[in-house]
């Protein structure tokens, strides 16, 4: 087919391919003429990317040249609507198999069947579908194993994954097990470059997360993850990274618990902020009226759990933060992807990251070799950087924020290390190292403060500072106790406190 013939067709159905979705599609059917009938492919493209734009005119061309059916099967009941919509675009007749679709029988004329996983695997146990000629059957989110049952039902089939990540959701059941092969796509750097992603403008705040526990799934658990971002001390370093990077920005937030996600709310609402919070304990009702709000309030804030990180687009989002840690590397980039659309003179966006997902996986335009992750899942997992390693490298920098807050003070740093190092060879006591950390912040806070009131309050907004040089500190000494390393920043605030009252007196 040539390209004035391709052009005209696009002309003909509404909607425009880009080169490197043309590129895409012509390596896919490459593999679909050169390999058995039966045969496995994997397909990798960022979220953002247009995997549905271009799986639906496979689909449509597909029918055209082989004149066989085509079923595609995706996890959620959002996703196989959008799906519908897209091949519909492409001029393609389909039906959705939901769960108001209780038999489908030869008869039936569409040449495409869009199907929620569970829905069709419970039909096809019932004997209640009978689909015939279906030659390709196309896998949405392949990452996630729902899918693996209803593999069953087409061997016979050409069956062709989409994922943004392809690295198996169940650490146990390997993607390269079920694929015979991976088509890598244009990676995010180059989709940026040419203008179909937004830039990602990357915020860490460091978290000490020794406290949470892995569960059999290989991610943190929710139990843990709620036992320590409901407490107030991350509710209020949530709400100040906020407003020190996203005030006024439309913003997602992503939690682990739905108990986190309401403290968030609540947390948000105390502070005068427009907020919302979304998770699956509301109705279908509910969680339209609250997305229609999101989408139509500019300074919207919205706490979700779970439900928002596939099948959810909406371009006007300007920060994404994400409020837990995680070691799915899926889920990373797919909670992200969120605040990646481009939209009129939306060119970048917000990423808050309060988890140590950037230290443990990268930026999220980090080149990513994915075809190696895809043979060697298990290797890329068991080197993920353990959270005590994360806690060493960390390096606090003052937000620009709060640095102009001590623009009168020159000198704000202060090497813990260094001035360990320094005791042990003069032979001081190592408590020296923070009562001359302690004279340093009540210094800044002296410099730019007009008495000691307004020091003390400036003094509060060091509280990061803080805790970085006793994580720093109890590293030296090793004695890094949760219970410990408490005491040691209670009693160092104390300490400071006396310090700016005796400075001005």
């Amino acid at each position: 087919m040539t390209l004035t013939q391709l052009e005209k067709q696009e002309k003909e159905i509404g909607k425009k391919l880009y080169d490197y979705q043309h590129s895409a599609i012509d390596n896919i059917f490459t593999y679909i003429n050169n390999n058995p009938t039966n045969f496995n492919l994997l397909y990798q493209l960022p979220t953002g990317g247009g995997k549905t734009v271009i799986f639906s005119e496979i689909a449509r061309r597909y029918i055209e040249t082989t004149q066989k059916r085509v079923l595609i099967l995706t996890h959620r009941i959002e996703l196989s609507k959008q799906t519908s919509n897209m091949l519909t675009e492409f001029g393609v007749n389909n039906k959705v198999i939901d769960s108001n679709v209780k038999q489908i029988d030869s008869t039936d004329k569409y040449e495409c069947f869009v199907a929620m996983v569970e829905t069709l695997n419970n039909r096809l146990k019932e004997e209640k579908v009978e689909i015939q000629d279906i030659g390709m059957v196309i896998v949405d989110e392949a990452h996630y194993n729902s899918f693996r049952k209803i593999f069953k039902y087409f061997e016979n089939c050409f069956i062709l994954g989409v994922t943004a990540t392809p690295l198996s959701s169940n650490i146990n059941l390997p993607m390269h097990e079920i694929y015979n092969d991976l088509i890598v796509g244009e990676n995010i750097t180059s989709l940026i470059q040419s203008g179909f992603l937004a830039k990602g403008e990357t915020y860490s705040f460091n978290v000490n997360l020794t406290s949470l526990k892995i569960g059999i799934n290989g991610d943190y658990t929710v139990k843990s993850s709620e036992e320590l971002y409901v407490q107030n001390t991350m509710q209020t370093k949530l709400l100040n990274a906020y407003e020190q990077q996203s005030l006024g920005k439309k913003t997602l937030i992503f939690n682990n618990g739905i108990n986190t996600s309401r403290f968030v709310y609540y947390t948000f609402l105390k502070a005068g902020y427009d907020a919302k919070y979304i998770d699956n304990t509301n109705t279908k009702e509910e969680r339209k009226k609250i997305l229609h709000w999101f989408k139509n309030t500019p300074d919207a804030i919205l706490t979700s759990v779970g439900i928002l990180t596939t099948g959810f687009d909406e371009p006007t989002i300007d920060s994404i933060i994400i409020n837990r840690a995680t070691r799915s590397l899926a889920l990373y980039f797919q909670m992200i992807g969120r605040g990646s659309r481009v939209l009129n003179d939306k060119k970048s966006f917000k990423i808050l990251d309060l988890g140590n997902n950037v230290a443990r996986f990268g930026l999220w335009t980090d080149d990513i070799d994915w075809g190696y992750i895809f043979k060697n899942p298990n290797y890329f997992i068991e080197n993920l950087s353990s959270d005590e390693d994360i806690e060493r490298r960390f390096s606090y920098e003052l937000p620009d924020v709060v640095r102009e807050m001590f623009s009168k003070s020159k000198d704000i740093s202060f090497d813990v290390k260094a001035q360990y190092k320094e005791t042990l060879h003069t032979h001081e006591k190592s408590k020296i190292v923070l009562e001359k950390s302690v004279e340093q912040h009540a210094k800044m806070c002296a410099e730019n403060s007009e008495d000691v009131f307004d020091a003390q309050i400036l003094s509060r907004e060091l509280n990061d500072d803080i805790a970085y040089r006793i994580k720093q500190y109890s590293y030296c000494i090793m004695k890094s106790s949760n219970n410990y390393v408490k005491w040691l920043e209670e009693d160092y605030k104390r300490k400071l406190r006396v310090k700016i009252s005796q400075g001005f007196n």
